[in-house]
């Protein structure tokens, strides 16, 4: 048997009308031969030990998640080591609590101007900051009446999937969990 390697996947836009039930997306993914499938809450967030490269991971979950749950839009596959690093490159570690903080995983580089016009729009205290591929986004005040986190999805640029700070957490501690085993 093959190494196996441990994989978060996220979801983009899960949420409304847009669902994936934990329960049967777990079944679905042990069904499909993955080990240890795990869900957290119904946003979209799962983690999986495979034998198989990302994009073949990708793939088998993108099939399987379009048959059984008619879900068609973008699937993040980081491992539990670039998790790791999601975390610990945090810019705001005193002010990461819950759900002031958020992380967007990028599927490419933005182009720096529509960063900085982002950036722009930041007030209070917000702040933007991006470090390897990922976006930080930092609003004190909340993440549903900012201006930032408001216009970050369409103007970022690139497609993304953010996830706020405890989520970050806890995916961190579920994918360490299946590390060990």
């Amino acid at each position: 048997m093959s190494a196996l390697t441990t994989y978060l996947l996220l979801f983009r836009g899960v949420g409304g009308a847009i669902q994936l039930p934990v329960g049967p997306l777990r079944e679905a993914l042990t069904k499909a031969g993955f080990k240890n499938a795990t869900t957290y809450i119904n946003s979209g967030n799962a983690v999986v030990r495979s034998p198989l490269s990302r994009e073949e991971t990708l793939t088998k979950v993108a099939t399987l998640c379009k048959k059984k749950f008619n879900y068609d839009r973008p699937i993040f596959a980081p491992t539990a080591a670039e998790w790791a690093a999601v975390v610990a490159n945090n810019p705001f570690p005193k002010m990461a609590e819950g759900r002031h903080v958020h992380a967007a995983l990028l599927a490419g580089v933005p182009d720096p101007v529509k960063v900085k016009a982002l950036q722009a729009l930041a007030v209070e205290g917000e702040q933007l900051k991006l470090v390897k591929g990922v976006a930080y986004i930092h609003t004190p005040h909340g993440f549903g009446t900012s201006k930032l986190a408001e216009k970050f999805d369409k103007g970022i640029g690139v497609v993304n999937t953010a996830r706020n700070w405890n989520t970050v957490l806890k995916m961190h501690e579920l994918a360490q969990g299946l590390e060990r085993k």
